[in-house]
C-alpha cells in the first residue's frame, strides 16, 4: 500500500461526501454579488453568534478517529443535578414507553403525518394526545403538537393578530408580554413579531387600550409564583383583548385550568410527560383554543369519523395555516410536529392515569413545601406566597457567588437570578433526600444544622 493511498483511505468520509464543490461555490457567489464565502457569512449570521476565529478542527482526521476524539472530549462534561427549572425539568420515562416507541423504529422513524391514509395507531396517538391536552387546559380543541413552547406563544400571538377586533386599524398591533414568561419564549416572540410590524410591550403592570390587541402570562410565572391572573383575563375581555396562557401542564392537575379562566389560547410544553430534557429540546409543544379559531389554528388536528362499517376512523381533520397547503396565503410557518414526543406523552398520562398524574404533581409540590420550610428555618426568605414546583429565595446578606461555588461543589445547578436571587425548582424525580441536600448546601454557608 503506497503512503498516497494510506492518506487517501483516512479521508474516505470526506471523499463520499455530497457537498458543494469549488465550482459551484463561485458560480452561487456571482450570482449573489459577493466575492467570497467570508463576506456571505458576513451578511448572513449575526455578529455577536459568529465566531472570530477558525474551528480548531484535525485536519483530515478519519471518521474511527473523530469518534474516539469525541468520546475523550464528552468524558470532560460534567452530569450535575438540574433545578433550574424554566421550562425543563427531570422526567421519569416508564421502561415500556421506552421500549415499545422511543427505541421501536415504528415509532421513533415517524416525521409528521401529512396525508390522511396514515397509519390509524399514530392517528389515535395523536387524538390521545389532543384529549390529554384539552382536559388538562379545559379547552375544546387541541392540535397535534408544536415544536416547543415558544413557537407555541408565537403561534398564538399571530392567531391573536389575525383575529384582532379591528384588523383595518393599523394602530391596533401591541401585544402584551409578561415578565413573568420564560425567557425563551419572549425571545421568539421577540423574532416572530418584528417582520409582521407587531410591537411588542414586556410589562410587569397591565395597562389595556385599543392599541392592544392581545396579552400572554405565564401561569405559573418564570420564577414559580403562581399568580391571579383571572382578574387580569377579565379586564382584558372588557377591551376585546385576545388572551393567551403559558401554561405548565403538569400543574394543571393540582390548579385551575385556563379554559375555566375564559383564556382564548392556552400552549405550553409537554416536556413534563416522560419527555428527557435532550440538551434543550426538541419537545413537543402543545396548543389549545376555542372552536371558533380552529380554522386559525396552526400545524394540524387529529379528527375521529366513522368508516362504512360504522368503526371509529381517525383522520386528518385540518391544516389550514401551514405554509405547504396555503401557500402565499398562508399565515403561518409551521411545516413539521413533534409527532415522536407527543406520541411518549400521551402515552406517558395513559401509563399513569388522571390518578397517578395528580399524585406526582402533589409529590413535587409536597417535596417543594418541604424546601421552602428549610430554607425559611436557615433564616433565608422565600418571597413566592403561592407556589408549584418553584420557589424564589432571597439570600440577604449571603453572596450569591458564595453560594455557586458551595453549588457546584455539591454539583448541584439552581436558577441564578441577581446578585440576592435564585429560584430552585423541583422535579419528578426528587425525593426528600434531595431536598436534605439542597438545604445541606445552604447550611453549610451559615454552619447551620438542617431543622426538619
Amino acid at each position: 500500500m503506497s503512503y498516497y493511498f494510506a492518506m487517501n483511505y483516512s479521508n474516505d468520509f470526506i471523499n463520499r461526501h455530497v457537498g458543494v464543490n469549488q465550482r459551484d461555490a463561485e458560480k452561487m457567489l456571482k450570482y449573489l454579488g459577493e466575492k467570497n464565502i467570508l463576506d456571505l457569512i458576513k451578511k448572513t449570521i449575526p455578529k455577536n453568534i459568529r465566531l472570530s476565529e477558525d474551528l480548531n478542527l484535525p485536519n483530515g482526521i478519519s471518521e474511527p478517529r473523530y469518534l474516539e476524539l469525541i468520546k475523550i472530549l464528552g468524558r470532560k462534561n460534567k452530569n450535575y443535578r438540574s433545578y433550574i427549572g424554566l421550562g425543563y425539568y427531570n422526567t421519569v420515562l416508564p421502561s415500556v414507553i421506552k421500549r415499545h416507541i422511543l427505541e421501536n423504529p415504528n415509532w421513533y422513524t415517524a416525521y409528521t403525518p401529512y396525508q390522511p391514509e396514515i397509519a390509524q395507531g399514530r392517528l389515535e396517538a395523536l387524538f390521545n394526545y389532543q384529549t390529554v391536552i384539552t382536559e388538562l387546559t379545559a379547552m375544546p380543541i387541541a392540535n397535534a403538537s408544536l415544536l416547543d413552547e415558544g413557537t407555541a406563544a408565537a403561534e398564538a400571538m399571530i392567531l391573536s393578530y389575525n383575529n384582532r377586533s379591528n384588523k383595518k386599524g393599523d394602530e391596533q398591533n401591541t401585544f402584551l408580554v409578561s415578565k413573568d414568561c420564560f425567557p425563551q419564549t419572549i425571545e421568539v416572540l421577540k423574532t416572530r413579531a418584528n417582520p409582521l410590524g407587531i410591537k411588542l410591550k414586556i410589562v410587569k403592570e397591565f395597562h389595556f387600550s385599543e392599541k392592544v390587541f392581545g396579552v400572554i402570562f405565564q401561569y405559573p410565572g418564570k420564577h414559580g409564583e403562581i399568580n391571579n391572573i383571572e382578574t387580569l383575563i377579565e379586564n382584558a375581555k372588557k377591551n376585546n383583548i385576545l388572551v393567551t396562557v403559558a401554561a405548565d401542564l403538569l400543574s394543571l392537575t393540582l390548579l385551575k385550568p385556563p379554559g375555566e379562566f375564559n383564556a382564548d389560547i392556552v400552549v405550553g410544553s409537554s416536556q413534563r410527560f416522560g419527555i428527557p430534557m435532550g440538551y434543550g429540546g426538541p419537545h413537543a409543544a402543545y396548543f389549545a383554543t376555542k372552536e371558533k379559531y380552529k380554522r386559525s389554528v396552526p400545524g394540524r388536528i387529529i379528527g375521529a369519523s366513522k368508516d362504512i362499517d360504522g368503526k371509529i376512523a381517525y383522520r386528518m381533520a385540518l391544516q389550514t395555516r401551514e405554509q405547504h397547503i396555503r401557500r402565499e396565503r398562508a399565515t403561518s410557518n409551521i411545516c413539521t410536529s413533534q409527532v415522536l414526543l407527543a406520541v411518549m406523552a400521551s402515552m406517558y398520562a395513559v401509563y399513569h392515569g388522571p390518578k397517578k398524574l395528580k399524585k406526582i404533581a402533589q409529590k413535587i409540590h409536597y417535596n417543594c413545601s418541604i424546601l421552602s420550610a428549610g430554607i425559611k428555618n436557615l433564616g433565608y426568605k422565600q418571597l413566592n406566597k403561592s407556589f408549584f414546583d418553584t420557589i424564589l429565595i432571597d439570600t440577604g446578606d449571603v453572596s450569591i457567588e458564595t453560594l455557586k461555588i458551595f453549588a457546584h461543589d455539591s454539583k448541584m445547578n439552581f436558577n441564578f437570578i441577581n446578585q440576592n436571587l435564585l429560584s430552585i425548582s423541583l422535579d419528578e424525580k426528587d425525593d426528600l433526600k434531595n431536598v436534605e441536600d439542597i438545604l445541606r448546601v445552604f447550611s453549610k454557608i451559615q454552619n447551620k444544622k438542617i431543622t426538619r
